[in-house]
């Protein structure tokens, strides 16, 4: 499964519910098994949104990766929020680089709360909430992004183009 890049219409489109029944169907696992073998493929991305393979569905996963000991052999499992909605957002602002895995190798600074509160259901159907920050605050901000048709490129200042082999160590969204 490839990532869809900039100029893929999908990217600008309000990505739709799933219904509730649907959660947990074969077609619902299908497309989250889908985003997390595209998403292991990318060294330095941390999450994905359903229109980032081509799916107009209010879906994002965030890689199990980010919250792997440093001694676990395996990764714990990737996170899934089914039509997310933003809860709560502190009023302290941080500017922190973002890049995205369908704007490749450019990045930018963004204005990001660095707190925030989703909540969503699991693969199972299951309503839950999880509050994160800084990175976490941030994934939560650009996933839902891209679920309302947005780019973090419409938001950034100081847009950089960044080759892979002189990347600096870390993630990116």
């Amino acid at each position: 499964m490839k990532i869809v890049q900039k100029d893929d219409p999908v990217l600008r489109q309000k990505a739709q519910e799933i219904p509730l029944e649907k959660i947990g169907s074969p077609e619902i696992k299908k497309i989250i098994k889908q985003m997390s073998e595209a998403l292991v493929k990318e060294d330095d991305g941390v999450a994905l949104a359903a229109p980032q393979i081509g799916k107009s569905l209010r879906l994002f996963i965030i890689s199990g990766k980010l919250f792997q000991k440093e001694n676990d052999k395996e990764k714990p499992a990737d996170l899934v929020f089914i039509n997310p909605k933003i809860k709560k957002l502190s009023q302290r602002k941080q500017k922190l680089e973002e890049g995205c895995l369908s704007v490749r190798w450019l990045y930018g600074l963004v204005s990001r709360a660095d707190k925030a509160t989703v909540e969503a259901y699991n693969e199972t159907g299951q309503k839950f909430s999880r509050s994160g920050s800084g990175l976490m605050a941030q994934i939560f901000q650009h996933e839902m992004d891209h679920l309302d048709g947005t780019l973090f490129v419409d938001k950034a200042k100081n847009l950089q183009r960044i080759e892979p082999e002189k990347m600096r160590h870390g993630n990116r969204i």
